[in-house]
């Protein structure tokens, strides 16, 4: 996929941008809830670049539906609908038609799936929660016909006496499934790079698999209202080293505290390494130059 916009560039109604080679992303906007079809265009362009709304450029999430209660099996269920009505065919982006996270309002109980497309436009995959709590679902997703990638999301009701966790201290380490994911840099509003250094059993790994089109995937969310960023690493698989280093290029809005989720495929297996960073403020001349789009 060629080099696009950057995140920020969002209010143009792009909420997430992949790139092939590099990936950079911004999170802006009010932290406040949108309401559908609000008249407010400035707040319209701000809350669609953070992927916090459930309807734009035509487009609506809609007929979401879950399991009620923790421990209950069932299905998450969902439609996408267009001018036209229920979009039933989507651009792939990275080896899928639709890219599924759910995370707890808290930041915890993250999730990145992928779940199947009816022939009447209804997605669905088999679900249980873990716990109590508000949720909120991103759809991540490119319509054919439509005016590119989009991210929708609405939250979830999930019955219970949910207590929220405090968001775990700022890390530069973080264990996983016997790997340790180690993080250089720190997140800017004037962009920077991070790099993650994967090993085991302290070794150094370097045959990460690819996963998704990538050698890893970063999902990172505002701590204050999880808005929504996804960034893809410099390199290409089978160009770039396979590990033990995977780097991104992303861009904050404003200093506060976010929560990164990095995942990697080793061993068959996808892993998720969880970090907080607090992203600082730095000007413009201190930041590595851009060199193209991202997601």
């Amino acid at each position: 996929m060629n080099d696009r916009l950057k995140f920020a560039a969002f209010g143009a109604g792009l909420v997430v941008l992949f790139g092939a080679a590099l990936g950079i992303g911004a999170l802006v906007g009010d932290p406040a809830e949108p309401a559908s079809g609000t008249t407010d265009h400035s707040e319209h362009q701000a809350d669609a670049a953070t992927g916090l709304q459930d309807s734009l450029s035509g487009y609506t999430l809609t007929d979401l539906t879950a399991p009620a209660d923790p421990n209950q099996q069932g299905a998450l269920r969902f439609r996408i609908t267009g001018p036209q009505g229920a979009v039933t065919q989507y651009n792939t982006l990275h080896d899928k038609n639709l890219h599924l996270i759910v995370v707890r309002s808290d930041a915890s109980q993250f999730r990145h799936v992928h779940p199947e497309l009816a022939a009447d436009g209804t997605w669905s995959l088999d679900w249980k929660w873990a716990e109590p709590g508000t949720y909120r679902v991103f759809t991540d997703f490119s319509p054919v016909g439509g005016p590119g990638e989009l991210v929708l999301s609405k939250t979830l009701n999930v019955t219970g006496a949910a207590v929220d966790k405090p968001l775990p201290p700022v890390a530069k380490t973080a264990e996983v499934d016997g790997y340790r994911v180690t993080m250089t840099g720190d997140l800017t509003t004037a962009g920077s790079e991070l790099k993650f250094t994967v090993t085991r059993d302290g070794k150094p790994v370097t045959d990460l698999q690819p996963y998704l089109g990538a050698y890893a995937h970063l999902v990172a969310l505002r701590s204050t209202d999880l808005a929504y960023l996804h960034v893809h690493p410099e390199g290409e698989v089978g160009k770039t080293p396979a590990g033990p280093d995977v780097s991104f290029h992303a861009q904050a809005p404003s200093d506060g505290n976010y929560r990164l989720y990095l995942d990697f495929s080793h061993g068959g297996t996808v892993h998720t390494a969880e970090f907080t960073n607090a992203t600082t403020t730095v000007a413009s001349s201190d930041a590595p130059a851009h060199h193209g789009g991202g997601h």
